[in-house]
């Protein structure tokens, strides 16, 4: 079966759990709210307490309508008040932990128990109606039992006004009676609390991976549903050396073709692995190992800093010598990988390090795909990203985005930002650019993908360029030192980057 055929069957398979997705909302949710993402089971009652345990069930967007087919009746025979995401799409927003923050991830079914016991009980049962289910684990909740996709935490179950605030917000009342915020991006519950399985608290032995042998992560460069990024030190070498670890979670932002964080950072390797002996200067691969049911890349980490973070950090935009410079390197980066067989598919300013002596070097390619083999799944960033890209896929090549990418890329260089239109006019941001440098940019913003140039071709016209702008032929390329280096979130993906 070809690529076109999965995407296809994949769409069909969306389209098929939307509608039944709706179907279970009218029956088992009932309720909504203007301006809100959920759906409850029923109103909120007086006596229905203000704070307490509250219970979430993990799901993906492929067996959500399933979980809450197998839960829904026992809440309405038990009249329990809960919530789920109005649409399966919300179900992927939440889980990409980039719409709503990293700390709603796998939230995809909030109970509200009405005490204590209730929320034993209910924890309890709700294991043995989903234990043939598995979901993307839940940041900063306890997990109540290993293979459990029923997480508990401590927290608000309304909103209340803080003393000297006029919003309403998450809030708890501590002991002394004083209302103080809800936090759910740190601890579970606060500490005055007994936990809800206080057995489950005993933590055990962790296993020895490389994780925790090798591989030593001391700071968090990028979180979200599908993995992280952290800055680690490498004890492999000698003398150790910083390393960055990118992680692909089990279940993490898994998609209507069913391929997860998991499956992201297995193909990143595979991508990498295949520039490098191509000559692509990517980020070298150190080791890759699985840890706690995650894939993991420890590659190489780079002195320099975000391209993009360099470009908006200016106060004043590049001169269109310098940026001609800026615009053949990363033309040449592109032709590089494209000689190499691959489609980038993520070309933007975020995914490029300025090194310290520097130089360009790409990162994030868990979204490249061959070139003979394209992707059908879109992937791609906003302002980076072509119109056809919105247009369901016909198998043609992916190349095309790529040369809309660098031709955005090439205009922010000249104008500070990406363009913001469709038909963006360069000469409104910026009127001493050469006629033939807008032709160039036009040409690869064209929303006819045959009609743009190749990225060879666009590193060569630049060069002509260049050789007539005389002002610029003595300057020297920016040598850029900063400690660290991130990436950015690109619509469903994190980066090396991001994730």
């Amino acid at each position: 079966m070809d690529q076109l055929q999965l995407a296809e069957n994949a769409h069909s398979k969306a389209k098929g759990l939307d509608l039944r997705w709706q179907e279970l909302c009218r029956r088992y949710l009932p309720l909504t709210y203007k301006d809100s993402i959920w759906r409850f089971s029923r109103e909120s009652l007086p006596n229905d307490p203000d704070q307490g345990w509250k219970l979430h069930i993990a799901a993906t967007v492929l067996n959500a309508p399933d979980v809450l087919d197998a839960v829904g009746p026992f809440f309405q025979r038990r009249g329990i008040l809960y919530k789920a995401p109005r649409t399966l799409s919300e179900i992927n927003n939440l889980n990409s932990g980039i719409h709503y923050g990293y700390c709603q991830v796998g939230k995809f079914l909030t109970v509200y128990p009405e005490c204590t016991d209730e929320a034993r009980k209910l924890a309890r049962m709700l294991h043995q109606l989903t234990r043939r289910f598995s979901g993307p684990s839940i940041p900063f909740d306890l997990r109540y039992q290993p293979d459990s996709c029923v997480f508990y935490r401590y927290g608000a179950f309304k909103r209340l006004t803080l003393p000297g605030e006029k919003l309403l917000q998450a809030a708890i009342r501590n002991p002394k009676g004083e209302l103080v915020p809800d936090t759910r991006d740190s601890a579970p519950k606060p500490g005055w609390v007994t936990d809800l399985f206080p057995a489950s608290a005993v933590a055990s032995a962790p296993k020895e991976t490389l994780l925790n042998t090798t591989f030593k992560a001391f700071r968090a460069l990028a979180q979200r549903g599908k993995g992280g990024v952290y800055q680690a030190v490498d004890f492999s070498a000698t003398p150790p050396r910083f390393a960055v670890l990118k992680e692909g979670r089990k279940l993490g932002e898994i998609g209507w073709d069913g391929r997860d964080g998991f499956w992201r950072v297995q193909h990143e390797e595979r991508v990498l692995s295949s520039l490098r002996k191509a000559g692509v200067n990517v980020p070298r691969l150190y080791s890759s190992f699985i840890a706690e049911a995650n894939q993991y890349l420890a590659l190489e980490f780079i002195e320099g800093g975000s391209f993009e973070e360099y470009l908006i950090r200016r106060q004043r935009r590049l001169r269109v010598s310098f940026a001609l410079k800026l615009g053949i390197r990363i033309a040449e980066l592109l032709a590089q990988i494209h000689q190499a067989g691959w489609v980038w598919r993520d070309c933007k300013p975020r995914n490029l390090i300025l090194t310290k002596n520097g130089g360009l070097r790409p990162l994030d390619f868990e979204g490249a795909c061959r070139v003979d083999e394209p992707d059908p799944e879109p992937w791609g960033t906003p302002c980076y990203v072509p119109p056809e890209w919105h247009s369901p896929f016909c198998g043609k090549s992916r190349l095309p985005e790529d040369l809309y990418a660098l031709g955005a890329t090439i205009f922010m260089l000249f104008a500070g930002h990406p363009p913001q239109s469709r038909a963006p006019s360069l000469h409104k941001y910026r009127r001493n650019v050469p006629p033939g440098v807008v032709a160039i940019i036009r040409g690869l913003l064209d929303s006819c993908p045959e009609s743009r140039p190749s990225a060879q071709s666009v590193a060569h016209r630049l060069q002509l360029e260049l050789h007539f702008c005389s002002k610029g032929l003595n300057e020297s390329f920016p040598v850029y030192s900063v400690k660290n280096h991130t990436g950015g979130p690109s619509r469903r993906n994190s980066r090396h980057s991001d994730s």
